[in-house]
């Protein structure tokens, strides 16, 4: 019940406050560079992906607790950037708190799975046959542990993920600090899990969408280094026409499921604690 009230209101809300889906499109126009230099200069392109990596640790923060603030206050009328900036301000510190959190804590995950799966790789590598008499056989029981170990990790970041995912609506919406927006974020979870399930799912699915779009319009633009005249990753040139296509595709899927998506997820969370 909780998550269709929440898919009837946000299509409403945002005819009403189109001016929702102005901060999701800037963030949205910050990738486009990247996006365009993919197939005219790849290098340059890498390292414009590190600078917006470093840019997006802290605008992220921000644009979250802004796009959270807008959303509540358009579920009760009207709302304007001014309520962006302010709730960006305001709750910037504890959402970047939270952000830092985990990011350590997928880092760790991320390490842990990295070095199974090394160990993995060497261990069979290590069992093909290699001319000996006695070549040995692949250490089943090894490779087995390797396997529970990633398996894992990646259930460890799925329910960390599951549990703590309305952390920013309970930082901006009802006030709770760093700390206590996690644990409260987990009590909401885990009075509504069928629902809130049904609402990871459906979010898994459209992003899920969207991504395989834009990955496979990106593949599409990438430049193809082994046929015709060789290419210089070092030169900017000027980028090819389906590179201009998948970003203007990705600006405008991006803007709108970026827009849905954050209203939907505090219309949903203002359901579920009301």
């Amino acid at each position: 019940m909780a998550l269709q009230t929440a898919l009837q209101r946000t299509p409403s809300t945002l005819v009403d406050n189109p001016v929702l889906f102005v901060p999701v499109l800037a963030l949205t126009l910050v990738q486009v560079p990247q996006l365009l230099l993919q197939s005219s200069a790849p290098l340059i392109a890498s390292l414009v992906s590190l600078a917006a990596s470093a840019l997006y640790l802290v605008a992220v923060p921000f644009f979250q607790a802004g796009i959270i603030g807008m959303a509540d206050e358009a579920l009760d009328g009207r709302t304007s950037l001014s309520t962006f900036v302010a709730a960006g301000k305001e709750h910037f510190v504890s959402v970047f708190v939270v952000y830092l959190i985990l990011l350590v804590v997928n880092v760790a995950l991320g390490m842990i799975a990295f070095v199974a799966g090394i160990v993995g790789v060497v261990s069979l590598l290590g069992s093909l046959p290699t001319g000996a008499p006695d070549p040995g056989g692949v250490n089943v029981a090894l490779l087995a542990a390797v396997a529970v170990v990633v398996l894992a990790v990646m259930l460890a970041y799925l329910v960390v993920a599951f549990l703590i995912q309305f952390y920013g609506q309970a930082i901006v919406i009802d006030g709770y600090d760093a700390i206590e927006s996690i644990t409260h974020s987990a009590g909401v979870v885990r009075r509504n899990v069928v629902s809130v399930l049904g609402y990871s799912v459906l979010v898994g699915v459209l992003a899920g969408g969207f991504g395989l779009v834009i990955g496979l319009g990106s593949a599409l633009a990438a430049p193809q280094f082994g046929a015709g005249a060789p290419v210089d990753p070092f030169v900017v040139s000027m980028p090819s026409l389906g590179a201009v296509a998948i970003s203007a595709v990705t600006v405008v899927l991006g803007t709108l499921f970026g827009g849905f998506f954050g209203t939907l997820s505090v219309a949903y969370y203002r359901e579920l604690t009301a």
